[in-house]
C-alpha cells in the first residue's frame, strides 16, 4: 500500500456509502427493491419531512419484503443497480396472506 493510499484510508476516502432500508419488491431473481427513509428540513417552513427513496440492488442473501438491510455500493452490475445488500439486518415476520383469501371466499 502506498503512502497515499493510507492517507486516504486515514482520511475516510475510499469508504463505501451506506445506507439502510426496507425491502419493498423481492420479485426478481437476486435483486431486490429497497425504500431509504430520510428526514430533511423545509426551506421555508422548517417543518422535518419524511423522503423516501427507493433503490434496486443485487441481492444473493435472499431478503423478503420488509426485511430491513443494509445496502452498500457497487460497481455497475446492471443498467439500474448499482447497490449489493451487505447483510440483513432483521427478518420481517411471516404473515399467512391465505387465511384472508379463504375467509373472503365464503
Amino acid at each position: 500500500m502506498s503512502a497515499n493510499e493510507k492517507q486516504a484510508k486515514a482520511r475516510g476516502a475510499g469508504r463505501r456509502n451506506e445506507q439502510v432500508g426496507v425491502v419493498v419488491s423481492a420479485k426478481m431473481q437476486k435483486s431486490v427493491v429497497v425504500a431509504v427513509v430520510r428526514l430533511v428540513q423545509h426551506a421555508v417552513y422548517h417543518k422535518t419531512i419524511r423522503r423516501t427513496s427507493t433503490f434496486m440492488a443485487h441481492d444473493e442473501e435472499g431478503g423478503h419484503n420488509g426485511d430491513a438491510v443494509r445496502i452498500v455500493e457497487a460497481r455497475p452490475l446492471s443498467k439500474r443497480k448499482r447497490l449489493r445488500v451487505e447483510e440483513i439486518l432483521t427478518r420481517a415476520t411471516a404473515v399467512d396472506d391465505t387465511a384472508g383469501l379463504e375467509e373472503s371466499a365464503r
